[in-house]
């Protein structure tokens, strides 16, 4: 069956269907991570995008029940350029076809992503609808023209968690994979609880709850909304915002919120909690052009020097000149110099843009979670 994916500027391009059939539109991104597909279907903050894969086989592993990154995937459609129909891996329950019809998600193979990718880099992100219908090009591409994009768009209550509840209070959902505890083995055990904190959910992925176990940490999740005097009556030791999907200017909630835990409670926020930070501190955004989306993000410390691999995923930025002069950027992308990390000069709060966590990509970050342990510590 012919799976159609047309832009809203009119670039259009022809492949085959796979997974479920029918039309969805959003706005179309492309993923550079070669691999870890099935977390990328999963992390809600690709919630109203169609991610197109740049690595050109995609599926070669399958997919299992223990990868995801939520309980669901999020993602509008998956475009890549060749689907491997049998999987070949003993830990796969299921191939990425049907992973794909079982959550009726609309997939598109034979996609030259080469080009779509160079066309995104030169023209910027855009809308995009991706159909198995049959309708002309034309009529797909007035439908991706009314559709919703990113901009403006409030996905995080799509995502977030509905009430207040406590991750993995039995130990039993974090402690480190390996294939020794999967034959049947002995399972890695778990440091002693250290310190409790309150986890914003705008859409988190589960590998930040496991590290932040793995870490010391025990934690409860709160919905987006959650006030800051409800975060306060939990007496947390300190206060983490999570990634999640969407325009960070659409939620003057969790800027509210944010900046009401300024000065009460230590805080640490990643990729969209960063960027709600930069509200919270009296900062803005903007949106990217094409955005960094993958795991080759090369970042710099600008107090060390040094350069780590990140795995990102986000479409807007802090813009650094709007920011207050107690605020100072501690990190920024060698690619394109955006703010990428940033900490304040006199409260115990400090954020990054990127995923510390990754799955998928490079563990370089991940002392990020350390170094949150380490404040709590000093500020206690």
């Amino acid at each position: 069956m012919r799976a159609l994916l047309a832009l809203e500027d009119g670039r259009f391009f022809e492949g085959e269907s796979f997974g479920a059939t029918g039309t969805r539109v959003g706005e179309v991104c492309f993923n550079t991570a070669m691999t870890g597909y099935q977390e990328v279907l999963t992390d809600p903050s690709y919630r109203g995008q169609i991610v197109a894969m740049t690595y050109p086989l995609i599926g070669n592993y399958g997919t299992n029940s223990l990868d995801q990154e939520s309980h669901s995937p999020h993602v509008s459609g998956f475009v890549i350029e060749e689907l491997s129909e049998i999987p070949s891996n003993w830990r796969s329950e299921m191939s990425l076809d049907q992973y794909l019809k079982k959550w009726n998600i609309p997939g598109a193979q034979g996609i030259d992503t080469r080009a779509l990718t160079r066309h995104l880099r030169t023209r910027g992100a855009m809308k995009a609808c991706l159909t198995t219908e049959e309708i002309s090009p034309e009529e797909a591409t007035q439908q991706a023209i009314k559709g919703e994009g990113v901009i403006g768009m409030d996905y995080v209550r799509e995502v977030s968690a509905r009430e207040i509840y406590q991750w993995d209070a039995e130990d039993k959902l974090s402690a480190p994979w390996s294939i020794r505890s999967t034959n049947g083995g002995i399972k890695p055990s778990l440091p002693a609880v250290r310190f409790r904190i309150v986890a914003y959910d705008y859409g988190i992925k589960e590998n930040i709850l496991r590290l932040l176990r793995q870490k010391g940490f025990r934690v409860t999740v709160a919905p987006a909304t959650t006030t800051a005097k409800e975060v306060l009556a939990l007496n947390p030791d300190g206060v983490f915002l999570s990634n999640g999907p969407g325009d960070p200017a659409a939620l003057p909630y969790a800027h509210k919120a944010t900046r009401d835990l300024m000065g009460k409670k230590p805080i640490f926020g990643i990729c969209l909690g960063h960027q709600i930070l930069g509200f919270a501190f009296g900062g803005s955004t903007y949106k990217l052009k094409f955005g960094h989306h993958g795991a080759n993000q090369p970042v710099k410390d600008l107090s060390s020097g040094k350069v780590a691999i990140t795995a990102q995923n986000h479409g807007f930025a802090v813009d650094p000149d709007s920011l207050p002069s107690n605020v100072e950027v501690t990190h920024i992308n060698l690619n394109d110099g955006t703010v990428e990390g940033m900490r304040h000069k006199e409260l115990p709060i400090f954020s990054v843009q990127y995923h510390p966590e990754a799955a998928p990509g490079p563990h370089d970050a991940s002392y990020f979670f350390d170094q949150f342990a380490d404040l709590l510590e000093r500020s206690a």
